[in-house]
């Protein structure tokens, strides 16, 4: 089973922190410029949990989009069909094999995540501490630590590869790490109308009320 929470808050951490970057007049890190002129991305991706030691408690891959503001679709293709997807108002988390769809406010869901630390709009500088680390595993590290004490993670970690965006992992209270490696992404390519709406299909099971 995936982890809708770090799924749906590592998701919401990169499109804040896209929609933070847009924002800033004049980059100050190499995060700002990156991220500043981002409107799309998308990858696939493979996702791992652990418990803060090394041990893998779970692991996933699929392909996800991103594109501002405030929408996401984190497809899964193992070990299961699932989906997460946010349509600028609401996240839904789709199970196909169980049949059940559950649906939730964007702002509830995001609530005390990088996403609504930065939606203000401000520059990253105002939210995070952010500090270059030594290259590692053929990556340039960025690191990120969160200013305020009202959060559910620790750090956020970004790292490039000739410029692109190929990994990240976020480190939470309990100290479980879940990380994020990226391959194949596209930037700033368009995007089909309807990619990020989300109708369930019959016979599933739907948790909570849509909105209109």
């Amino acid at each position: 089973m995936v982890n809708k929470t770090f799924t749906a808050l590592l998701l919401g951490c990169l499109l804040g922190l896209m929609n933070a970057a847009s924002a800033v007049a004049s980059a100050t890190t190499e995060v700002e410029k990156y991220l500043g002129g981002l409107a799309t991305w998308s990858a696939d991706f493979t996702q791992t949990i652990d418990d803060g030691h090394g041990k893998v408690m779970r692991s996933a891959a699929g392909k996800l989009y991103l594109q501002k503001p405030g929408k996401f679709r984190w497809d899964y293709a193992q070990p299961s069909e699932q989906l997460i997807l946010a349509d600028g108002k609401q996240i839904w988390f789709y199970d196909k094999d169980l049949q059940q769809a559950n649906v939730r406010d964007m702002n509830d869901s995001l609530a005390n995540t990088p996403a609504v630390l930065l939606s203000g709009g401000g520059p990253l500088s105002s939210q995070f501490d952010v500090t270059a680390l030594p290259p590692s595993d053929g990556l340039q590290w960025y690191q990120l630590i969160p200013k305020h004490s009202d959060t559910d993670f620790q750090l956020v970690r970004i790292g490039f590869r000739n410029s692109e965006l190929a990994s990240m992992f976020l480190a939470d209270k309990l100290n479980q790490v879940t990380q994020l490696t990226f391959t194949n992404p596209k930037r700033n390519a368009k995007f089909a109308p309807d990619l990020f709406a989300f109708v369930p299909p019959p016979g599933v099971d739907v948790i909570g009320r849509a909105g209109k």
